[in-house]
């Protein structure tokens, strides 16, 4: 699990190496992520991006010098969609086939989805850095901790990627083979103007979801006797607490710094950009160890309950 970083100033810094220019580069290297649609060239990318940050010591910059960003890339020059593989036919989630697991079909079609849901997730991290790490200077917060959770987490989900391409070439395929959904993204669109709304929709609901069900399908995959499959699946589930607890951790530390309740922030960004639902089972335990407390997800579920009676 990847600790949540660190909200206050860096008293000196805590990465090393990273001119202004340099710095500018690490944000066009994050655009680079974002414009790579075909899986080799977006890897290299994520790796060239994360490495020449994440190598750093310590940095010369002050916490809340916004003027580091000056060459920096505008939100306005990110792509409202990122670029995906040519061969990937995109359609609406209800024509996506499902199969039972059961089957090799079933098991090839299960990783095939992780594999586009990861895919998407490169690009939400590199987004949330290359959108955000100015706010986060201008609002006073530890923006080099920021842009390193994000990238960190890029860094682990293009790992995922690559782990579960790999296993796909034992059933004979490889990602783009099967149709995929097409509105994975739209969480990201619908959140692009506000950091605490991104925070809130994508760790704090989407994957968090993922922390739900993730366990029943290693359960099962383990049943039908691919355990090869299930060890991929808990490698991710064990990161992706970690990404909801730094997620989770942003959204409190923004909340302050805005004087804002967390709570009631999250129940009102949930109402007004989440178009899904928020309905159990849930892993409380997995939840919790990423501070995810029930108060932030139990209110909700009920109240959609008592909408459908």
């Amino acid at each position: 699990m990847i600790p949540a970083g660190t909200l206050g100033g860096t008293q000196g810094g805590t990465l090393a190496g990273i001119d202004q220019p340099a710095l500018s580069q690490i944000g066009k290297q994050c655009l680079a992520v974002l414009n790579a649609g075909e899986p080799s060239a977006k890897l290299a990318a994520v790796g060239q991006c994360a490495s020449r940050w994440l190598s750093a010591q310590a940095s010369t910059f002050n916490d809340t010098d916004s003027g580091v960003f000056a060459d920096w890339p505008v939100a306005s020059h990110l792509p409202d969609i990122p670029q995906r593989p040519s061969r990937l036919r995109l359609v609406r989630p209800a024509d996506v086939p499902r199969r039972r697991l059961g089957s090799e079909a079933g098991r090839a079609s299960l990783l095939h989805a992780i594999a586009h849901i990861e895919f998407n997730a490169i690009d939400l991290a590199f987004d949330m850095a290359a959108r955000f790490t100015p706010s986060m200077a201008a609002m006073g917060l530890n923006w080099e901790a920021f842009l390193t959770d994000w990238l960190t987490v890029g860094r682990e989900e293009a790992l995922h990627f690559s782990l579960i391409n790999d296993r796909l070439s034992a059933f004979g395929l490889a990602y783009g083979d099967l149709p995929a959904h097409a509105g994975l993204w739209d969480a990201a669109r619908q959140t692009a103007d506000s950091v605490l709304a991104r925070l809130a929709i994508a760790p704090m609901v989407l994957e968090a979801r993922g922390l739900d069900v993730t366990p029943t399908m290693i359960e099962k995959l383990r049943t039908h006797g691919d355990h090869d499959s299930a060890l991929i699946l808990q490698r991710i589930y064990d990161d992706e607490i970690g990404h909801v607890a730094i997620g989770t951790s942003w959204f409190e530390g923004v909340c302050a710094k805005e004087r804002k309740q967390p709570l009631e922030t999250f129940h009102q960004l949930v109402a007004e950009r989440f178009s899904g639902q928020i309905k159990p089972p849930f892993n409380v335990a997995g939840r919790a160890e990423a501070g995810l407390d029930f108060a932030f997800y139990g209110r909700l579920a009920r109240q959609e309950t008592e909408c459908r009676k």
